[in-house]
């Protein structure tokens, strides 16, 4: 059976360096540039390499024009330059000022992103922090619960960049308490006294975040999404996260610091 003559991954017979042999296969040509049939063809396709002449037997052959430009193209994909742009670049090397430019801006961006996540991976070894807590929480993963990391998570999604910056601040002043220990370690089925007297102690120290921190009382002030969202998305994440006895602790605190201060606006001045 004769061969497909108009396959361009025959080589004609002899190695490409063969004493008059002015021409390469596609097979051949691919190889010296680095790369594949599949790649060459595709520039074919987009116009970016002009296809070359057939021998008479049908083989495509490529000259050293081909090669070169081949190789400029690879160059340029190399840098990172997009194909669309790659055409005139080779056509009008001074036309490729704008487009390195912006090459080099993204490149920018890039590498302090990169160096960003390098620090962030180094923080997270240095204190064995789960790697899925948001961006600068490593440091301060020991003094949260498994609760209280996972809502840090669903926090980042719903408050700026000032306003997780905060909370970071917050708990890493705070530091881990026996009160958070003793909230995270209340049984679900804690009876009503138990759960008063947590409430009871619980009470002083949710007062005191709130006096030293304020804008914990307003966090919608720090959103990045709609107060009713934001709401909606608070609630439903400690709904599953914290156990029926540890929300009714903390209902009980915050009702506790309610009562106080309505007995204040009621005291004469």
């Amino acid at each position: 059976m004769m061969a497909d003559l108009s396959t361009d991954e025959q080589s004609v017979p002899g190695p490409p360096w063969q004493p008059g042999r002015m021409a390469w296969s596609t097979r051949e040509l691919a190889e010296l540039a680095g790369t594949t049939l599949k790649t060459v063809r595709h520039y074919h396709s987009v116009g970016l390499l002009p296809e070359p002449e057939r021998r008479m037997n049908g083989y495509k052959q490529y000259g050293a024009a081909h090669l070169l430009r081949l190789l400029r193209i690879r160059r340029l994909v190399d840098l990172g330059i997009p194909l669309a742009r790659i055409g005139d670049m080779i056509d009008d090397p001074s036309s490729g000022t704008d487009a390195l430019r912006a090459l080099d801006d993204e490149l920018g961006v890039q590498i302090a992103r990169l160096q960003r996540v390098r620090d962030e991976v180094a923080s997270i070894v240095e204190h064995g922090a789960p790697a899925d807590l948001p961006e600068g929480f490593s440091e301060v993963a020991s003094q949260m619960s498994a609760a209280d990391r996972a809502l840090m998570l669903v926090y980042s999604r719903i408050y700026d960049d000032e306003g997780m910056q905060r909370m970071r601040e917050m708990i890493g002043e705070l530091g881990r308490t026996p009160l958070d220990e003793e909230l995270e370690a209340l049984p679900e089925d804690a009876d009503e006294a138990t759960r008063q007297a947590l409430a009871e102690r619980f009470a002083p120290y949710l007062a005191e975040i709130r006096a030293r921190w304020s804008w914990v009382t307003d966090p919608m002030g720090h959103g990045s999404r709609s107060p009713a969202e934001m709401q909606a998305t608070v609630v439903r994440t400690m709904l599953e996260l914290y156990s029926v006895a540890q929300l009714d602790v903390m209902a009980r605190a915050d009702a506790i610091l309610g009562a106080q201060q309505e007995r204040q606006g009621d005291e004469p001045a």
